[in-house]
């Protein structure tokens, strides 16, 4: 009988780390699969909350942020684009890349947990993001990734234009913030274990492996 855990991934659609944590936890669960049933919920968290509705250049954002040079940060950016082929993922980043404000992409992502297509819909806007350079704030860029998972388009424009799910993701976010989060991603596991940051995928299947073994123990 496989033991279930139920998985919350913190994350921003902004975190490249958010990426490669995710990629590398289902790879650790994917080689778990005969023991464990894993359920992966999507909680928000925002980076940049106060991030302007233009967005702002992805370089200038990094070094007046992390008050880096623009040379540590083009070395980020190679170290990051390895970590990602190892799970799969194309980090795109051109002298177009921009942060973006994240806030309505998370409401729709509230929206798709209820229809069941969370996962979809998060794995989409990572890909619209860093691999194609779109504008994930822009609510007909959101409406139509909404269509490439099989959600309703009309309805996902309808939920962004008429304020839809917005105290319920404030409310989360709270949430996990009073829970002391502060960094992305952190995991949870079974409402008890966090891991936090984007680890490779061994560590997280050693860390559901003792997970595991200690409830056994208990």
């Amino acid at each position: 009988m496989k033991e279930s855990l139920d998985i919350q991934f913190v994350s921003d659609i902004m975190c490249p780390w958010c990426v490669v944590g995710l990629g590398n936890l289902n790879k650790a669960l994917d080689e778990l699969k005969d023991t464990v049933s894993a359920d992966i919920t999507f909680q928000p968290f925002e980076l940049n909350p106060e991030m302007r509705p233009e967005g702002q250049d992805f370089s200038e954002h990094i070094t007046e942020k992390y008050g880096i040079t623009k040379a540590q940060s083009d070395e980020n950016r190679v170290m990051i684009q390895a970590r990602g082929k190892e799970v799969d993922f194309d980090f795109n980043f051109t002298p177009e890349s921009r942060m973006r404000n994240s806030f309505d992409a998370h409401r729709l992502l509230h929206w798709a947990n209820l229809e069941g297509k969370q996962a979809e819909l998060k794995m989409a806007l990572f890909k619209a993001h860093f691999t194609h350079n779109q504008d994930i704030s822009d609510y007909s860029t959101l409406a139509n990734l909404a269509a490439s998972v099989n959600l309703d388009p009309a309805a996902a424009k309808g939920i962004l234009e008429n304020g839809h799910f917005i105290d319920e993701v404030r409310k989360q976010e709270k949430m996990w913030q009073q829970h002391g989060i502060t960094s992305v991603p952190t995991v949870i596991i079974n409402n008890k274990y966090a891991i936090s940051g984007g680890q490779p995928a061994d560590t997280f299947k050693k860390a559901i492996e003792d997970i595991l073994m200690e409830a056994k123990a208990s």
